[in-house]
């Protein structure tokens, strides 16, 4: 494990909307935060809690169908909540205007290896696995100085892992 990875093994929905949560409290603007896994890995279950840290005013729910949540905070900013897992394609993807949602809030994307190709590769990667019913995997990779930095705070912030 090298200084840009970091792995946990997390004991319950709980536990993982906590990580969530310490990670939505240090995002800012501009943040990308990939999530990828099987259904059911917990990928939205962690964007709840995310949400939550980040201080969000919406609830949580999949964005599968509709493809983007726009979730806001009490200022104004927003945080944008993207599902690819129905997108055809990355060039499809690219029509979303990511760069926008980008110089508005963080953004997180479930499903992003469907779009690795067009996301910015300075980012932080977050790979879910089903372990069993309620244990789950969790490798996160930060790729770039500022989320190397963010996987330091969230490693120095991480309480019962």
């Amino acid at each position: 494990m090298s200084k840009q990875d970091l792995n946990l093994i997390s004991q319950s929905a709980d536990q993982t909307r906590q990580l969530g949560k310490t990670l939505g409290a240090l995002l800012n603007a501009g943040d990308v935060i990939c999530l990828q896994g099987d259904l059911g890995a917990g990928k939205t279950t962690l964007v709840q809690g995310l949400a939550q840290g980040w201080g969000s005013l919406d609830p949580v729910s999949s964005p599968t169908f509709i493809i983007v949540n726009v979730y806001r905070r009490a200022d104004e900013t927003e945080l944008y909540h993207l599902d690819t897992y129905r997108l055809e394609s990355a060039p499809e993807a690219a029509m979303l205007d990511l760069d926008d949602m980008l110089d508005a809030g963080p953004l997180v994307i479930e499903w992003a290896e469907r779009i690795e190709s067009i996301l910015p590769a300075e980012r932080l990667w977050l790979k879910l696995e089903h372990i069993d019913e309620e244990k789950r995997g969790i490798q996160i990779n930060a790729v770039g100085a500022a989320y190397e930095n963010l996987l330091e705070k969230i490693n120095a912030n991480l309480t019962g892992f």
